[in-house]
């Protein structure tokens, strides 16, 4: 892909955002998603999240995430062992004042497929160690993600597709219900090596709820 028509597309993408208040009380999520595939068995796993608390701008969390993944069939059944760094900037109370929270994460995942005539699923089961400050803490995660080619039976080269998913997140002690993120979009996968969505997400905690733009860039390298 030439490097002006990904420039393009990319400030296209971005201006509608770009142009909220950062005032808003939607927030956005700037996501890549790296993979790369050492052979048939072994994959390298890279992601970097920005998340901010409106349009763009005031940070409300920056998320590292690496791992090693191990597929148990033939392009399928994966697991992971991963590790995350993670900076937050929590508001304090209704002030516009914050604090910094520094995370590291030790994970571990299976990531299981499967294809019903054209709808794509995805299961993920994840369990995370969670070094926060000077706490521990340990959470169960649930995603399960679907896909839907819309102009291309397979989600082949130059699909347009619809997206989908629901995570769940327990913890393990005190109160259970963590939070859980519900999202649709829409996506374009260019070729072996990119796909791009855009969608829609609200973040569920037991105080409220928050919505979120997502913009997702998937690579292959």
């Amino acid at each position: 892909m030439k490097k002006n028509t990904f420039a393009a597309l990319l400030v296209l993408v971005m201006l509608p955002f770009l142009g909220l208040s950062q005032n808003s009380e939607l927030g956005n999520w700037l996501i890549v998603f790296g993979n790369k595939q050492l052979n048939s068995k072994w994959n390298l796993h890279a992601e970097v999240q920005y998340r901010n608390y409106d349009a763009i701008g005031d940070l409300e969390q920056l998320l590292l995430r690496t791992g090693i993944g191990y597929n148990l069939t033939e392009n399928n059944n994966n697991l992971l062992l991963g590790y995350g760094y993670i900076k937050s900037e929590n508001y304090i109370g209704q002030t516009d004042d914050k604090i910094n929270v520094n995370e590291h994460r030790i994970f571990q995942q299976f990531i299981t497929k499967q294809h019903q005539n054209r709808l794509n699923i995805t299961h993920r089961y994840r369990f995370e160690q969670r070094f926060v400050e000077d706490d521990f803490k340990m959470r169960l995660r649930y995603f399960l993600s679907l896909n839907y080619p819309l102009n291309h039976k397979n989600l082949e080269d130059k699909t347009w597709y619809l997206s989908s998913y629901n995570e769940l997140f327990i913890n393990t002690k005190n109160d259970l219900f963590d939070r859980n993120r519900i999202y649709f979009g829409t996506g374009y996968k260019l070729n072996k090596a990119i796909k791009f969505e855009l969608g829609w997400m609200n973040q569920i905690f037991s105080s409220g709820s928050r919505d979120q733009i997502n913009m997702i860039a998937f690579i292959n390298f």
